[in-house]
């Protein structure tokens, strides 16, 4: 071991001597001993005890050690050998849509055509006739069928009723829908995708059609409803040790409505606040860049509790609905599966290079960390090579810039990231949900880029873990599951929802997944010196599971909860509700 890092080492137990000798008339607030406390420091070093004052971690080491930092009015807690980690960042998600997806109605979890059918059928009996049947995130891809319900098929069971199965990138509606929206074969419209023989619509529309639709106004609710259904959506995270997330698509608004809510002492989650930048329907993406001048933040404005995020714009579609913007064709597979006529597809990109270059050069040159929702390759090499550019002109190795999502990561692109010290924002959930759709519709060749951690990993690019929760409530059956151990496991064992593994080789160590979504997190929003491990004078923000994460059976990974939460020293969930 090198002389620094010695040092490094031993600045825990340096620590704990000094705060010994200042704490004997200060003790600690809660000391946990007897406890697995995974510190995830530099060496992963393993202690028994931490003790906590106020808000902060002040110590960590043995039992014997921290007991010194407590007198009678310490809360003590014994953690019974029970893992201890730090808390759980999420590197991406929708809390703000996601609390409200099931206010008024349950979202079931459908797994094939006949679930989705029985569903929309059971839905006319409650239904009035002419109310429209939404089904919010309905990817079809995750079906056992590997297909969009017909045209046919959602007339038969809801004649009467406007269906709108909203996919995000894409989607599909039923005849009534058409009508009450106007829809025709004499509707031009490029989102609208129609029958070859006849030119009657097929039911597929892409998103840009969306607007066509005559859809319902969502339901109004009072400013004290959201906040209390964000609030409760919190405490779900909160159950499997979230105690910081990164809300991927805001904007200053919900910067503020964070901060009073930081100000009336009501958050049970840090936030880190993406900053979404929309061309707007006039498509006038090149006000964009004026628009960022005109930003009165910058990344990393706000504190602890509320902090603003990364400038983000949408590249390219989803590969759930055939709208990624791919290296290569799509192919026939999924021409069939997504109805694609052009053979030389590759997918929706909605800015071209000279664009993209413009409001990148612009976010850099005003401090701003850039990323982008990329869910193909062809968006990632396309995004690589702004970047490129725009490192020449000033370097952006500080930045922080990522990619979100991103998919399919080459040899050649894991190596460029690595030499511009871009990072993955990735979705394990996407690979345990979507690994076999794609395997079937792309081929073995390009499943072998999909999610490759190990490669990413071993270039040296951070890889930070995220779930994009987006709709319903439930942790594993959600749009998309927010489980984070569910995630862990998945990048461990490399194993589908449909019990398949797919190239093991790109599997990672337990530590490795834990760092993820922990220290690599913190590292994305710039506050690795705050939180992310348990070190002294760290953030007191950690969770004591259910299961001993490190030597529990590896299938046993997914079901791990925390049994107690704790965000500042303030525990916010404990499992026997006390």
């Amino acid at each position: 071991m090198k002389g620094r890092d010695k040092l490094l080492y031993l600045i825990p137990y340096i620590s704990f001597f000094i705060l010994t000798a200042c704490n004997i008339e200060n003790p600690s607030d809660m000391i946990i001993i007897n406890g697995k406390i995974l510190t995830v420091d530099k060496h992963f070093t393993i202690v028994e005890a931490l003790a906590i004052k106020e808000d902060k971690i002040i110590a960590v080491g043995s039992n014997h050690e921290i007991r010194k930092l407590a007198d009678r009015n310490s809360k003590i807690i014994d953690a019974a050998g029970k893992t201890v980690i730090p808390g759980i960042i999420d590197a991406h998600l929708h809390p703000e849509k996601a609390s409200l997806s099931e206010i008024e109605e349950t979202i079931p979890d459908v797994h094939s055509i006949s679930e989705l059918l029985n569903w929309i059928k059971d839905q006319t009996s409650i239904k009035q006739e002419g109310e429209w049947i939404i089904f919010p995130k309905m990817f079809f891809t995750r079906l056992i069928d590997l297909r969009q319900p017909t045209l046919s098929e959602l007339d038969s069971v809801a004649p009467n009723h406007p269906v709108f199965l909203n996919g995000s990138f894409g989607g599909m509606i039923n005849s009534a829908a058409m009508q009450v929206s106007g829809i025709s074969e004499k509707t031009v419209h490029q989102g609208i995708l129609k029958d070859r023989k006849t030119g009657k619509p097929t039911g597929f529309i892409r998103a840009s059609s969306f607007t066509l639709l005559a859809l319902p106004s969502p339901k109004e609710l009072s400013p004290q409803e959201r906040e209390d259904a964000l609030l409760d959506m919190f405490k779900r995270y909160n159950q499997y040790g979230i105690t910081s997330l990164c809300s991927g698509s805001g904007d200053f608004e919900n910067f503020a409505m964070y901060r009073d809510l930081e100000a009336e002492d009501k958050l049970t989650m840090r936030i880190y606040q993406n900053i979404l930048l929309q061309p707007g329907r006039e498509g006038k993406k090149n006000m964009l860049v004026d628009t960022i001048k005109a930003f009165n933040f910058v990344t990393g404005d706000g504190d602890e509790w509320a902090r603003i995020g990364a400038v983000k714009v949408y590249l390219d579609g989803g590969i759930l609905t055939g709208t990624a913007y791919l290296r290569e064709p799509w192919g026939d597979k999924a021409r069939s599966i997504f109805g694609i006529r052009d053979t030389t597809y590759r997918g929706v990109v909605n800015y071209s290079y000279e664009e993209l270059l413009a409001i990148v050069t612009a976010a850099n040159e005003n401090d701003w960390k850039f990323t982008a929702h990329s869910t193909g390759g062809g968006g990632v090499d396309l995004l690589l090579d702004v970047y490129e550019q725009v490192n020449e002109l000033k370097s952006i190795k500080d930045r922080r810039f990522s990619i979100i999502h991103g998919n399919f990561f080459t040899d050649r692109a894991i190596q460029r990231m690595s030499e511009l010290g871009v990072y993955a924002d990735m979705q394990p959930a996407w690979f345990y949900k979507d690994a076999d759709a794609m395997k079937k519709i792309l081929g073995d060749h390009r499943i072998e880029t999909f999610h490759p951690y190990r490669s990413l990993l071993d270039a040296g690019v951070m890889v930070n873990g995220g779930s994009d929760h987006m709709v319903k409530w439930d942790a594993d059956a959600s749009i998309n599951p927010y489980n984070p151990f569910l995630a862990m496991w998945t990048v461990v064992t490399r194993t589908t929802e449909r019990k398949t593994v797919i190239m093991p080789t790109e599997a990672i160590t337990r530590e490795e997944a834990l760092r993820m979504y922990t220290i690599n997190n913190a590292y994305a929003s710039f506050e690795e010196s705050i939180k992310g491990s348990l070190e002294p004078g760290k953030l007191a923000d950690l969770a004591i599971l259910s299961h001993d994460f490190l030597d529990c059976p590896v299938d046993q990974i997914r079901n791990i909860q925390s049994e107690l939460t704790i965000v500042g020293g303030k525990i916010v969930y404990s499992s026997d509700g006390k």
